[in-house]
């Protein structure tokens, strides 16, 4: 049996996170993940909830240190919360709220430690690499959110070969500031546990709006890493608001166009590093895409074709990953990605796909925001007719097909355009399968 260090041989004194203008070394993130462990009652899953986070990084090395076993809800709905609950009995909610967010579930605040740790810090544990750490959900973008379970070893290898690439575009290790959630695979893996076994920094703070990334990003010493989405990306570059200098961009979740890419280089002057991956798999690829129009997976990964499937392959999974997209292999190692497969789209016999067309639809002059969807398919399959969902306050119908009618073939205009004061999307930027299900019904069945 492998066994690993829980954390990685640094210097102890180095600043590791930044709270509130202060620095904490790694050394005092040791301690007080130690003494969190040792406090911890017994079991064997816990749920973590904390909105901070160094604490939520503290509770997770603490989790792991005692052998258990770290639920991640991909959402804090309420319905969701219930779902995972319900598929994970005997939960202990790991929190650094005054109380528990969630009812009816037993509740462990971790921010009570003490603030500095003590001189003497206890021997460091070995983790198995086959130890199961963490449960993700998926977004549920695509359907229902489904569990997957990540070990020790593996999670660990995924984010230093991610590290590689990443600390090699910006010059060395950076200072991480992330706006996605902590609890989906793309912002555990780029801004939680990329600080720590990458030799990083981590901010505690999770930015939202242009203004508070500055101030996030300002609050850390260079050179700064931005862990962002496209959605995100595209309205900070909208504010136009003076930043710190950042030495580069990390974007993942939704494909990023070339377009946006070329604009972010051009106005903060750094390389935007975009990755491909999912839930399911983790990190598998990156590409500078205002450079590259193909990917190249990390170190360690491979693409298999075996039948009609292309599969992941490599010692970062337990078993080999279906990939659930759409590509073009070259090599084991280089490919183009085409688009998911459930966003490919007939009509009239003609494909396209649904990322082109919602990155068509809010590259529109006037257009905030926007998605298109499929209401109805025939009974073969191929859809019948689009709908599009827009904000775009002073627009009209007829300019929104005008605009779109520059661009893609006549079948693919929306029969339906609904004009919107906001689309609701999670914190990743994505808009989710039922949030889209929901807003069909509401607008455009009720009316038939």
């Amino acid at each position: 049996m492998t066994l690993i260090p829980l954390l990685p041989d640094a210097d102890r004194h180095a600043p590791f996170a930044f709270r509130h203008g202060k620095a904490i070394d790694r050394e005092t993130f040791h301690a007080q993940v130690m003494t969190l462990a040792a406090t911890l009652p017994e079991g064997q899953r816990v749920m973590n909830l904390c909105a901070d986070r160094y604490w939520f990084a503290v509770a997770l090395f603490a989790a792991i240190a005692r052998g258990m076993l770290t639920v991640l809800p991909s959402s804090a709905a309420p319905e969701h919360i219930a779902m995972v609950a319900a598929e994970q009995p005997g939960l202990l909610v790991l929190g650094d709220q005054a109380s528990c967010p969630v009812e009816g579930l037993p509740y462990f605040r971790v921010d009570a430690l003490p603030p500095e740790g003590p001189s003497t810090v206890a021997n460091m544990p070995l983790v198995a690499f086959d130890q199961r750490i963490a449960c993700m959900y998926t977004s549920g973008s695509t359907g229902t959110p489904m569990p997957h379970f990540k070990t020790f070893g593996r999670l660990r290898q995924a984010v230093l070969a991610g590290a590689g690439r990443v600390w090699a575009a910006a010059g060395a290790p950076c200072s991480v500031v992330g706006t996605v959630p902590i609890r989906h695979m793309y912002g555990l893996e780029a801004s939680v546990l990329l600080p720590i076994f990458g030799g990083g920094r981590m901010s505690t703070q999770i930015p939202f709006f242009p203004a508070d990334i500055a101030a996030s990003l300002a609050g850390m010493p260079a050179p700064r890493l931005l862990v962002i989405t496209p959605f995100h990306l595209r309205k900070l570059l909208e504010a136009d608001i003076a930043l710190p200098d950042i030495a580069v961009i990390l974007s993942a979740t939704a494909p990023l166009s070339a377009e946006l890419a070329v604009q972010a280089r051009q106005q903060l002057g750094c390389p935007v590093v975009e990755i491909y991956g999912s839930t399911e798999t983790g990190q598998v690829a990156t590409r500078e895409t205002d450079k590259e129009s193909n990917w190249l997976t990390l170190p360690g990964i491979t693409l298999e074709e075996r039948g009609q499937e292309l599969w992941a392959v490599g010692e970062v999974y337990e078993t080999p990953q279906m990939l659930n997209d759409t590509i073009e292999l070259f090599s084991p190692q280089v490919f183009r990605l085409v688009d998911r497969k459930a966003n490919i789209i007939n009509v009239a016999g003609k494909r396209s796909s649904l990322s082109f067309l919602n990155a068509t639809l809010t590259s529109l002059p006037g257009v905030v925001d926007g998605v298109f969807c499929v209401p109805e398919r025939n009974g073969n399959g191929e859809v019948e007719r689009l709908a599009a969902f827009v904000v775009a306050p002073g627009l009209e119908r007829a300019q929104i097909l005008a605009g779109l009618r520059q661009h893609v073939d006549a079948v693919f205009l929306p029969r339906h355009v609904v004009f919107v004061e906001a689309l609701p999307r999670d914190g990743n930027g994505k808009l989710l399968a039922r949030t889209l299900q929901e807003l069909v019904a509401q607008h455009i069945l009720q009316r038939n």
